[in-house]
C-alpha cells in the first residue's frame, strides 16, 4: 500500500466493506425469494410475491447499505480502484451460500474466486490517483466525448434488443440473458455512480454541484440503471 494516497485508501475501505454488505445480500435476498416461490409466482416467472416477503426486504436493506458504501467510494478512489473490488462480494456470497444454502463450490468455483482476489489485489496494488475535478461539468465534459457517446448508446440498444427479443424467448433457460443485461447496465451505472458521488463530495465540501442540470441527469441514470439491475437480478436469483 505503500504510496497510496489517503482518499484512495478510504476508497479501498469502503469499497471492500460494500462487497461484504453487498455479498451477504444476495444470500439474504435469494432466502426471501425461495420462501416467496413457495407461496405464490416466482419472480422468474414475473411474480411479485417477494415485496411481501421480510427475508427479501432484509437482503434489500443489506444490499443498500453495501450500494452506499460504494456510492461513497466512488468518491474517493478512481473507478478503476473500486469497480475490480466489487468482485470481491463474489467470494463472499460464494462462501455463504456453501455454509448457508447447501451450495457445494466446486473446484472452478474456487478456482474463480482465487483469480478474483489475485485480480482485485494487483489492481489496488497498481491504482493511478485520481485526476482532480472540480466539478460535475468536467465529468460531464468526458462524458460527452464522442468515443464514449457510441459506446452510451450502443449499449442501450444491445440491453433493448435483449429486453425485447431475447427475454421471453431465452429469460427463463438461460441465464446468461439476465446477467447480460445486468452486466451491460453496471458499466453505465459506475459512470453516473461516479457523477454524482464526486457532486455529493464537492457538496459537502462547499461547492454545491446540485445546481447544475447535469447533476442531475446523472442522478436520473444512476436511478433508472439500479432499478433495472435489481429486477433483473431478482430474476436470477430466483432461476438459480
Amino acid at each position: 500500500m505503500k504510496g497510496m494516497s489517503m482518499d484512495n485508501f478510504r476508497g479501498l475501505i469502503l469499497a471492500v466493506s460494500s462487497s461484504v454488505f453487498i455479498g451477504s445480500s444476495f444470500i439474504i435476498k435469494k432466502q426471501g425469494l425461495k420462501k416467496a416461490g413457495s407461496s405464490g409466482p416466482r419472480a422468474g416467472q414475473g411474480g411479485h410475491s417477494y415485496l411481501y416477503e421480510p427475508w427479501w426486504w432484509a437482503g434489500m436493506i443489506t444490499m443498500i447499505i453495501g450500494e452506499i458504501a460504494n456510492f461513497a467510494a466512488y468518491a474517493y478512489a478512481p473507478a478503476i480502484l473500486v469497480t475490480p473490488l466489487g468482485a470481491l462480494s463474489i467470494i463472499f456470497s460464494a462462501v455463504l451460500a456453501h455454509f448457508i444454502l447447501k451450495e457445494r463450490l466446486h473446484i472452478f468455483g474456487m478456482l474463480g474466486c482465487a483469480l478474483c482476489v489475485v485480480g482485485s489485489t494487483t489492481i489496488v496494488l497498481h491504482a493511478p490517483k485520481e485526476r482532480h475535478i472540480e466539478s460535475v461539468k468536467q465529468v460531464w465534459h468526458l462524458a460527452s466525448e464522442p468515443g464514449f457517446l457510441v459506446y452510451f448508446w450502443v449499449v442501450l440498444a444491445v440491453v433493448a434488443v435483449i429486453i425485447f427479443r431475447y427475454v421471453p424467448r431465452y429469460g427463463q433457460t438461460h441465464l446468461v440473458v439476465y446477467i447480460g443485461i445486468c452486466s451491460l447496465m453496471g458499466s453505465l451505472t459506475v459512470m453516473g455512480v461516479k457523477a454524482v458521488g464526486i457532486a455529493l463530495k464537492l457538496s459537502f465540501g462547499g461547492v454545491n454541484q446540485f445546481k447544475y442540470f447535469e447533476t442531475w441527469i446523472f442522478t436520473i441514470i444512476v436511478i433508472f440503471c439500479c432499478l433495472l439491475q435489481i429486477n433483473y437480478l431478482n430474476k436470477v436469483s430466483d432461476e438459480t
